[in-house]
């Protein structure tokens, strides 16, 4: 199979298990905030580790293949999410408290985390597995 068809079945691949991460992110926002009426940042917050503690799992098995060790991968998920938690939590907060509807502003940090967090997958916690797909 050559290189580019590899990339995009790489993206799909990603893409499909990222929407399923989207789905438990979304319906965790959506229990804290609209059933437990808890503020924006810890809904937002604990619906992002439900869905990082997905998303990884399935990217490192399936989109990546990646043998390569878990604590290690995982120690540079987490140094990932060490800038990007904070960072969204407070725009997020920030946009809310201005008017901002709560959704739109989960959405487009939704969108900014996949391609972050794809380009930062790919080339820095797999790259030594990103052509075993």
């Amino acid at each position: 199979m050559n290189n580019k068809k590899r990339q995009l079945i790489q993206v799909v691949k990603y893409g499909l298990i990222a929407a399923s991460a989207g789905i438990i992110q979304v319906g965790g926002f959506s229990l804290f905030k609209e059933v437990l009426h808890l503020p924006y940042w810890p809904s937002y917050l604990t619906a992002l580790i439900l869905s990082v503690l997905w998303n990884f799992t399935f990217n490192r098995k399936y989109t990546f293949k990646s043998s390569s060790n878990v604590s290690k991968s995982m120690f540079l998920v987490a140094i990932y999410y060490l800038v990007f938690t904070p960072s969204s939590t407070w725009w997020g907060n920030e946009l809310t408290k201005i008017g901002w509807n709560e959704y739109l502003v989960l959405a487009v940090t939704m969108i900014i985390n996949f391609i972050t967090e794809f380009l930062y997958q790919k080339y820095v916690v797999f790259s030594d597995t990103k052509n075993n797909v």
